[in-house]
């Protein structure tokens, strides 16, 4: 049988996306250099505990500006963490005929409020809107590959562990989706990944 609901990573696999480029602006909104930004983040694992869901967004607004000196404008700040990210032009035609075809489809992902605010206000087109399930680390309060987010996602699912396909871009989180019971596979190119849903009777247009 095929799976009754797939679940996709985002950061590089449905969407491309740069740390680095996000130190930079947001460097440039605080007027400090690029290495207190990422000592600002780094130290004491700022962004970790924010995508954990440790942290509100003005939290680590807060923190950030005790640990760089500055008291940037919220909302520039917040732009400048959150427009990282860029379209992987085959996975999104991918799944918009998955979704075409009637396919359940997930959004299984390490990430944060700034992060997926600046996604989800229509920025791109498939997301959320062709997304049936969102299971997110901040809103969870575990991150992949803890064995807590996988149990939630299935949860949220609505569906058995062994029922779920997921894919991932980082070898341990597919290791960990595999022991909590998805199929699970590791995300290399989009062609590869196609052929894994055709193999598990995945039928649709592409």
């Amino acid at each position: 049988m095929p799976p009754s609901l797939l679940y996709f990573d985002l950061g590089n696999v449905l969407l491309y996306f740069s740390h680095e480029q996000g130190c930079r602006q947001m460097a440039l909104v605080a007027g400090v250099e690029v290495v207190r930004v990422r000592e600002a983040l780094c130290d004491a694992d700022l962004q970790a505990r924010y995508e954990r869901g440790e942290l509100t967004s003005r939290q680590f607004y807060d923190v950030f500006c005790q640990r760089t000196g500055t008291r940037p404008d919220y909302d520039a700040l917040a732009l400048a963490a959150g427009a990282i990210f860029s379209v992987n032009v085959p996975m999104k035609a991918v799944v918009t005929q998955l979704s075409a075809a009637g396919q359940r489809l997930g959004l299984l992902s390490n990430t944060c409020d700034v992060h997926w605010n600046y996604l989800a206000n229509g920025r791109f087109s498939t997301i959320p809107e062709l997304f049936d399930v969102v299971a997110l680390s901040n809103r969870i309060g575990a991150v992949k590959p803890e064995p807590k987010i996988f149990q939630a996602a299935a949860e949220l699912a609505g569906v058995a562990p062994g029922e779920i396909f997921f894919t991932d871009d980082i070898p341990g989180h597919v290791a960990a989706a595999r022991a909590a019971g998805f199929d699970a596979v590791q995300y290399t190119t989009t062609p590869a990944l196609v052929a894994e849903l055709r193999q598990r009777g995945v039928r649709f247009n592409y």
